[in-house]
């Protein structure tokens, strides 16, 4: 229900959308899912994440067929969980579909978007890594444990994390809005993937505490069940359209962006 007057009112279990509100857009950008890691990953659940995504999708594209005249870009989420978990092997654009439960949700996830493809508004997937933030995300769940010294590694440690700052992350996006020669799949991360425990002695560092505990893989897969493979397996991304298309980062590297993010707190 909109709750301000610039808000629209959209239903993606009824799949309508406020139409009227909507003419005249240009771009639109639609990152609407249910957070992965907040709860265990129950039968119902996993619907719960899959429906918020494909339903929201659908609803979306489907909405913006109707437009006149249409937009004229819609960037939508994805992951890089799309990769699924081959191990450390480095990983972009041109690479096949994943065979884990987390890649297949990415992959109806990103075929939501058909109708507004077909209909000839340009549709970018941006298959995004962890996004740091100092005023939540992952950070804000991780964030305080580490601050308490409680922080460590997830398992082995040496399973490779994707990772952009928010600030890299708002700036891909506003040129990928301007590119009307990128369509398609963008990695939206860092060039620079890190191993857990590299990213764990990092943020420790950032924080000024130790990050000495483990969490063992058992206990994660106990409480998060499919979840935590991607956790614990990880992909080794890098964001080879981007790059290639001249974008540059002015966070590359996990520690300058950690400062930054962390600056922002």
């Amino acid at each position: 229900m909109p709750t301000a007057a610039d808000e629209v009112r959209w239903d993606p279990a009824s799949g309508t959308v406020d139409l009227e509100r909507l003419t005249g857009v240009d771009a639109f950008i639609h990152l609407a899912g249910a957070n992965l890691g907040s709860r265990p990953w129950t039968p119902a659940y996993r619907r719960t994440v899959l429906d918020s995504r494909v339903d929201g999708t659908q609803t979306i594209a489907t909405a913006l067929t109707h437009l006149t005249p249409r937009p004229r870009v819609l960037l939508s989420a994805s992951g890089v969980s799309y990769y699924g978990n081959p191990g450390v092997r480095v990983l972009d654009e041109s690479d096949p579909l994943g065979e884990s439960y987390i890649a297949e949700i990415a992959r109806r996830w990103e075929e939501s978007t058909a109708a507004a493809a077909g209909a000839g508004v340009r549709v970018v997937t941006m298959r995004t890594g962890v996004v740091m933030s100092g005023r939540g995300g992952t950070m804000g769940r991780i964030g305080p444990l580490f601050r308490l010294g409680l922080g460590g590694r997830l398992g082995s440690g040496r399973q490779y994390w994707s990772w952009i700052g928010l600030h890299d992350y708002v700036r891909a996006v506003r040129f990928l809005l301007d590119r009307d020669d990128i369509s398609g799949p963008v990695n939206v991360c860092a060039p620079t993937p890190v191993t857990n425990a590299e990213f764990t002695k990092s943020l420790g560092r950032a924080v000024n505490r130790p990050a000495v505990f483990m969490a063992p893989g058992f206990a994660l897969r106990f409480a998060l069940r499919d979840f935590a493979d991607d956790l614990l397996r990880g992909q080794r991304v890098v964001p080879r359209r981007l790059l290639d298309a001249g974008f540059t980062f002015d966070y590359p590297d996990l520690e300058s962006a950690l400062e930054a993010e962390l600056a922002t707190r």
